[in-house]
C-alpha cells in the first residue's frame, strides 16, 4: 500500500473517537457583564457536577464543552458578585449561546474599598467587620461600640449597647439579624446590669447602619436601622478569645456537597472588675452567658432554609457596701457617705428561634418565608437600706487634701422593688425581591402577635433626721411609689412595597426610591401609611461624588413601656409616635498620598409631629405615657474615613444637634429633650509600626457634650440644669503570633491566626457621670449626686483562629 494512503487511513481510524464524542457534546458560548452590560473580566465558570471549569476573558466572553442530553447546574462566581447558577441541558451538537448578568455583591465588600461602584451606590453605612475583632470594648458590644463612633450616634455610657441617633432615644433604634428584628429588654435600669448584647460579632458578615431617612422595607420606628446579617459557612473555621472580662468560642463547617452548613457561637462575660472601680463598692456578682447557633440546609439551587436560635441568660447579683463619692467645685466642695445594708438578685432571661425558607424560581426573584418567636423572662428584686452623710468639704489650695468641715444632712433611704415581667413575640413575614433590568422590586407582608404580662411593685422610703420625706403630719409618705399589674395581648398587621429604578442619563446615573408601609394594630383598630422615597445622583465627574435627598413619614406604634404613665399603670391615651424625616446629603470619594478617602456630609430636620415625653435614668426610659407633645431635631453629621495609615481602615465623626419639645397642655414652651446633647465628636484610628506591621495600635476617642437632666419622678414643670460632657479615650494595642501567612510548626500549624492585645479603658480616668443620686434634708434642700462611670483599668486579652 502506498504510504500516503495507509497514513491517511490511520488519520481517520484516530478522528473516530473525537467524531463520536463531538456527535454527544454541546457547546456553551457567552458573555458575562454586569447590570450596566459593563464586561466582567475572571469571573468563574464550572459546571457543578463534574470538573469542567473555565474564566471570562477581557471582555467577558467564555465558552465550554459538555455532554449532551444531561442535566447540569451552570454556576458563576466572581469575588465582587452575588453567584449565580442556572440549570443546563445541551442537545446533540447544540451551541447555546448566554447573556449572564451579575449583581454586586452587598456583603462582602469594604466601605473603604472605592474602586468598586457598590460602595457608591450603598444608601447605608457600611462596616468592615474585621474592625468587631479591633476596637476597644470595655463592656457594650463589639457591634454597638463601632456604631458609637458614627456621625449622629449619642453614647453616655460605655456598660450599656444602647445608643441614640439624632435626638431619639434607646427604643427608636431598629435592629435586625437576618430580617429578623431585635426586642430589647424593659425592666434593665443601668448599664452594668445589661449583659451580653445580642449580635455575637463572630458570626457576622455584614453590618449596615442608617441613622435617618431609611427604607420603606425598614419598620416603623422614629430614628435608626441597624441591619445585621450572619455568615453562611462554606468551609471549617473555629475561633476562641479569652480576656479578664470573660471568654468566647465559635465553629463553623460545611458538608461537602456544600447543601448543609452550621455555625455555633458561645459567650461568657462578666464585669465584675470593671464595676470594681465605681465609687459603690460591694460584693458585685454579674455572670451573662449566650449561646447562638445557625444551620442551613439547601435543598437545591431554588430552595433553602435557615434555622436560627438564640439563649440569652443575664444574671446581676449586687450586695453593696458603702460608697464616696465627692462633688462640686473647690469653692462648694461636698461629699456623700453612705452605708448600706440589703443586696439586689436581677435575671434577664431571653431566648429567640427563627426559620427562613429562601426561593429562587430565577436569578431575578428570591422570596423569603419568615417565622421567628421571642420570649423574655426578667426579673427585679433587691431590698437596700442606706444611711448618708453629706458633709461640706474644705479642699486645701490645688486640691491636694480635703477633710469634712460641716455635716449638711443625715438620713436613711430604703429602696425596694419586685418586678417582673414576660414578653412572647411571634412573628411572621413574607418578602420578595424582584429585578426587571433597571428596577428593583421588593414587597412584604406580615403579622405580629405579642402577650405582656407585667407586675411592678418598687417604692423608695426617704428619712432626713428622723422625718420622712415628703412630709405628712398624719401619715408616712413615701417618696416614690409604682405599682401596678398590666397584662395586654395584641396582634399587627403590616405590609410594604418598595420600588427603586436605576437611570443612566447624559450627565450621572440616577437612582429613584419610593416606597409605602402599612401598618393596622388591633389594640386601637386603627391602620398607618407611612411613605417614604430618595434621590440619590451620581454624576459623571472626574472624582466621584454622591448626591442624596430623602424624606419619608415615621410611625412609631407604642411598646408595651411606652404605653405607661409615670405610676406604672397603662395610659388610657393611646399615641403613636409620628415624625417626617427630611436629609440632604453628599459623599465625595477621593485620594490623598494616593490613598482612598470618603468625606460624608448630611443636613437633617425630623419634624417631631407627635412624641410621648419621657425621662432617662441610667438607661432606663419613663415615659409619661399620658401626655403627647410636639417637637423637632436638626442638625448636621460630618464624617471622613479612610486609609490614614496605609492598608488600614480609620474614620472621624462630628455631629452638631437640636432637640426641643412642647408638651401639650403645660404652660411652658420648648424644652430641651433628654437627648438634646448640642454637638458630639468621635474617632477610631488604627496604626501599625512601619518595620513591624504585627505590633498594633487602636483607638477610640468620645468627646460629647452635656445632657439636660429634669429632676426625676415630678414631672417637667420645673428647673432643669446639664450633666457635664462625656470624654473618654480607649487604647488598644496587639500583638500579632501567628497570621496565615506563617510556616508554623509544631502545636502552632493547628493556629491559622493568633493575637495578644492589651487595652487601656478609659486611659484619662475621667469621672464621667451617668445620672444623679437625689438626696432631700428636711428643709426641702435637693442635693443631686452624681453617679460616675467606670475609672481606669487594663485588660489582656488572647484570641486565636483555627
Amino acid at each position: 500500500m502506498h504510504p500516503t494512503i495507509y497514513r491517511s487511513i490511520i488519520f481517520f481510524i484516530l478522528l473516530i473517537p473525537f467524531y463520536s464524542i463531538a456527535q454527544n457534546t454541546g457547546k456553551i458560548t457567552g458573555k458575562v457583564s454586569d447590570t450596566k452590560n459593563n464586561p466582567i473580566k475572571g469571573a468563574h465558570i464550572k459546571i457543578v457536577e463534574t470538573n469542567i471549569a473555565t474564566s471570562t476573558s477581557s471582555s467577558g466572553n467564555f465558552d465550554l464543552t459538555i455532554d449532551s442530553d444531561k442535566n447540569y447546574t451552570l454556576k458563576v462566581t466572581h469575588v465582587s458578585f452575588q453567584d449565580y447558577e442556572l440549570p443546563i441541558r445541551l442537545k446533540k451538537s447544540e451551541n447555546k449561546v448566554l447573556n449572564i448578568k451579575l449583581k454586586i455583591k452587598e456583603q462582602e465588600i469594604s466601605e473603604v474599598t472605592v474602586e468598586t461602584d457598590k460602595i457608591i451606590r450603598d444608601k447605608n453605612i457600611s462596616i468592615d467587620k474585621k474592625h468587631l475583632k479591633q476596637i476597644p470594648v470595655s463592656s457594650s458590644g463589639a457591634v454597638e461600640q463601632i456604631i458609637k463612633t458614627l456621625p449622629g450616634v449619642n453614647s453616655n455610657n460605655e456598660l450599656s449597647s444602647q445608643y441614640s441617633v439624632r435626638g431619639g432615644n434607646f427604643d427608636e433604634n431598629l435592629v435586625y439579624i437576618n430580617e429578623i428584628e431585635i426586642y430589647r429588654p424593659n425592666l434593665i435600669r443601668s448599664g452594668q446590669q445589661e449583659g451580653l448584647s445580642v449580635i455575637n460579632p463572630d458570626l457576622v458578615s455584614s453590618v449596615q447602619f442608617s441613622s435617618g431617612g431609611f427604607d420603606t422595607k425598614y419598620g416603623d420606628k422614629l430614628s435608626s436601622v441597624l441591619d445585621i446579617k450572619y455568615k453562611t459557612p462554606t468551609k471549617f473555621e473555629a475561633s476562641a478569645e479569652l480576656s479578664l472580662m470573660g471568654a468566647s468560642t465559635h465553629f463553623a463547617n460545611a458538608s461537602k456537597n456544600g447543601k448543609l452548613s452550621y455555625m455555633a457561637g458561645l459567650r461568657y462575660k462578666t464585669n465584675r472588675y470593671l464595676l470594681n472601680s465605681l465609687d459603690t463598692k460591694g460584693e458585685y456578682e454579674p455572670n451573662y452567658t449566650d449561646f447562638q447557633a445557625l444551620v442551613n440546609y439547601k435543598f437545591n439551587s431554588a430552595f433553602s432554609m435557615h434555622i436560627w436560635t438564640s439563649f440569652s441568660q443575664n444574671k446581676y447579683n449586687f450586695e453593696p457596701e458603702n460608697r464616696s463619692t465627692s462633688f462640686g467645685t473647690i469653692s462648694d466642695a461636698l461629699n456623700l457617705d453612705i452605708y448600706f445594708d440589703g443586696n439586689e438578685k436581677d435575671e434577664f432571661n431571653s431566648n429567640i428561634q427563627a426559620v427562613t425558607f429562601k426561593y429562587h424560581p430565577n436569578s431575578n426573584s428570591f422570596i423569603r418565608l419568615i417565622g421567628s418567636r421571642y420570649e423574655s423572662i426578667e426579673e427585679e428584686k433587691y431590698d437596700i437600706m442606706g444611711q448618708y452623710y453629706l458633709s461640706d468639704l474644705f479642699v486645701s489650695q490645688g486640691g491636694s487634701q480635703s477633710e469634712s468641715v460641716e455635716n449638711l444632712g443625715i438620713g436613711t433611704f430604703i429602696d425596694h422593688a419586685r418586678n417582673k415581667l414576660d414578653q412572647e413575640v411571634y412573628n411572621m413575614d413574607i418578602k420578595g425581591d424582584h429585578s426587571f433590568d433597571d428596577l428593583f422590586l421588593q414587597w412584604g407582608v406580615g403579622v405580629k402577635k405579642e402577650d405582656i404580662s407585667n407586675r411592678i411593685n418598687e417604692w423608695q422610703y426617704q428619712d432626713s433626721a428622723g422625718y420622712s420625706v415628703p412630709v405628712s403630719d398624719s401619715k408616712v409618705l413615701l417618696a416614690y411609689n409604682r405599682n401596678a399589674n398590666n397584662k395586654i395581648s395584641s396582634k399587627h398587621y403590616k405590609s410594604f412595597v418598595q420600588a427603586t429604578q436605576m437611570l443612566e442619563t447624559k450627565n450621572g446615573e440616577l437612582q429613584l426610591t419610593g416606597g409605602l408601609r402599612y401598618h393596622y394594630w388591633d389594640y386601637n383598630k386603627k391602620g398607618y401609611f407611612s411613605p417614604r422615597g430618595s434621590i440619590h445622583y451620581i454624576p459623571n465627574w472626574k472624582n466621584k461624588v454622591k448626591f442624596k435627598l430623602a424624606a419619608g413619614l415615621y410611625q412609631q406604634i407604642p411598646s408595651y413601656r411606652e404605653m405607661l404613665m409615670i405610676d406604672g399603670n397603662i395610659s388610657p391615651k393611646v399615641n403613636i409616635q409620628k415624625a417626617i424625616h427630611y436629609v440632604l446629603g453628599q459623599e465625595y470619594y477621593f485620594k490623598a498620598w494616593n490613598r482612598p478617602f470618603k468625606f460624608s456630609s448630611e443636613l437633617y430636620y425630623k419634624d417631631l409631629l407627635s412624641v410621648t415625653p419621657y425621662d432617662i435614668e441610667n438607661v432606663r426610659i419613663r415615659y409619661y405615657g399620658d401626655q403627647e407633645a410636639e417637637g423637632y431635631t436638626t442638625g448636621l453629621d460630618l464624617r471622613i474615613n479612610g486609609e490614614f495609615v496605609p492598608g488600614t481602615e480609620s474614620w472621624a465623626s462630628l455631629s452638631i444637634m437640636k432637640s426641643e419639645e412642647n408638651i401639650k397642655g403645660d404652660e411652658m414652651s420648648f424644652i430641651p429633650r433628654p437627648t438634646d446633647q448640642r454637638f458630639n465628636f468621635s474617632m477610631f484610628f488604627q496604626d501599625y509600626l512601619p518595620n513591624n506591621p504585627s505590633y498594633k495600635m487602636h483607638l477610640a476617642l468620645f468627646y460629647a457634650g452635656k445632657l439636660p437632666v429634669w429632676t426625676p419622678k415630678r414631672g417637667k414643670d420645673g428647673g432643669s440644669f446639664r450633666m457635664p460632657n462625656y470624654r473618654r479615650i480607649d487604647l488598644g494595642f496587639s500583638k500579632v503570633l501567628v497570621d496565615e501567612k506563617s510556616k508554623n510548626k509544631g502545636l502552632l500549624r493547628h493556629f491559622k491566626s493568633m493575637w495578644i492585645g492589651l487595652e487601656v479603658f478609659n486611659v484619662l480616668d475621667i469621672n464621667n457621670t451617668v445620672s444623679y443620686l437625689w438626696i432631700n434634708d428636711i428643709s426641702g434642700n435637693q442635693y443631686a449626686i452624681p453617679n460616675y462611670l467606670t475609672g481606669r483599668k487594663l485588660n489582656v486579652k488572647l484570641s486565636a483562629k483555627f
